[in-house]
């Protein structure tokens, strides 16, 4: 599947908001476009995921099998905007938890806050869900929203735009793209020309009054090697194509290259599996609430007060405590 913009250029009301783009983006490709912050970002993600109409050029979708097609409604279905400045960026005093509820809401899944947490608790998350989305770092907001986009079944095609306003090292948040490219997504980052520097591109500063205006430059296009992606099938490999791993994807685990994490939201009891023999099996659940319950009933003639006001809630409080430690 592939995405082509031909000679596309969009009008403001004073000036133009992108000036005349060129541009291919394949499945399983991805593309690093350079210029300076301004309209010409927000115009260009717009365009080229069927949001927004091109005052001239053609946006075209064609199909796996060849089919071409210039509906918006089509682009829309197959691509997602990620964190674009004043149309996807979440709201910065909503909660991690809040975001991802929002998006699974988006994707057509349930996002009652359970379903949210265990979304996160699968993705080796559950420790930042209080926290507001503005404290995340770069390379982790940017692969949260990716992989909460990816949700989306019929979604091919990813835009992110601007990654690096939000700090921190661009090698991190173009690995998290080059890992969704991958998976069979086509990828379309954009950054600032400084970014595109640190990535390797041989950029030229922009000079002059047009440089807000100018349309981004294409600084890199990488093919990485389709990834195999664990589904419980043991020789299912990559080869199977990207429509499977869309709906299996999962950047946010993706830091660690050595280890490819979970990659569906039914795979929760695989983190508890790893992390549980090293305090599991020498306590154990059983064992761990034996003691649990003698504790209380010893101590509890010497201290009457606690143990009457809540059996269950504050006379364990003594007791419990090293308990609860043995079984983490």
């Amino acid at each position: 599947m592939q995405i082509a913009m031909d000679d596309v250029q969009v009008e403001g009301r004073r000036a133009p908001m992108l000036e005349a783009t060129t541009l291919t983006l394949a499945s399983g490709e991805c593309v690093l476009l350079a210029g300076e912050p301004g309209h010409g970002h927000t115009a260009l993600a717009l365009v080229a995921t069927g949001r927004l109409a091109p005052f001239t050029g053609t946006v075209t979708l064609v199909g796996d099998d060849g089919a071409t097609t210039t509906a918006t409604a089509d682009l829309r279905r197959v691509t997602a905007v990620v964190d674009v400045p004043g149309i996807s960026e979440p709201d910065e005093a909503l909660t991690v938890g809040d975001v991802v509820a929002e998006e699974l809401s988006l994707a057509g899944q349930r996002s009652l806050p359970g379903h949210a947490k265990r979304w996160l608790d699968a993705h080796d998350l559950l420790d930042r869900r209080g926290d507001r989305v503005d404290e995340l770092h770069g390379t982790l907001r940017t692969a949260l929203l990716t992989s909460l986009a990816s949700e989306r079944a019929d979604v091919r095609f990813l835009v992110l735009t601007l990654p690096d306003r939000h700090g921190g090292e661009p090698s991190g948040w173009w690995a998290v793209a080059e890992s969704l490219a991958a998976l069979g997504y086509g990828v379309l980052v954009q950054c600032t020309r400084s970014s595109a520097r640190d990535l390797g591109a041989d950029l030229p500063p922009a000079r002059g009054d047009d440089a807000l205006r100018a349309a981004p430059v294409e600084a890199l296009r990488t093919r990485p090697a389709p990834a195999a992606v664990p589904d419980g099938s043991p020789d299912e490999a990559g080869p199977g194509g990207p429509p499977e791993p869309v709906e299996t994807t999962d950047p946010t685990t993706l830091f660690d290259r050595a280890e490819q994490g979970r990659h569906r939201a039914d795979a929760v009891p695989e983190p508890e599996a790893v992390a549980g023999p090293s305090a599991g099996p020498d306590p154990g659940p059983d064992a761990g609430q034996g003691p649990a319950e003698q504790g209380p009933a010893e101590e509890g003639p010497a201290e009457e007060g606690p143990a009457e006001e809540g059996p269950a809630e504050e006379g364990p409080d003594p007791a419990p405590a090293p308990d609860e430690e043995a079984d983490r």
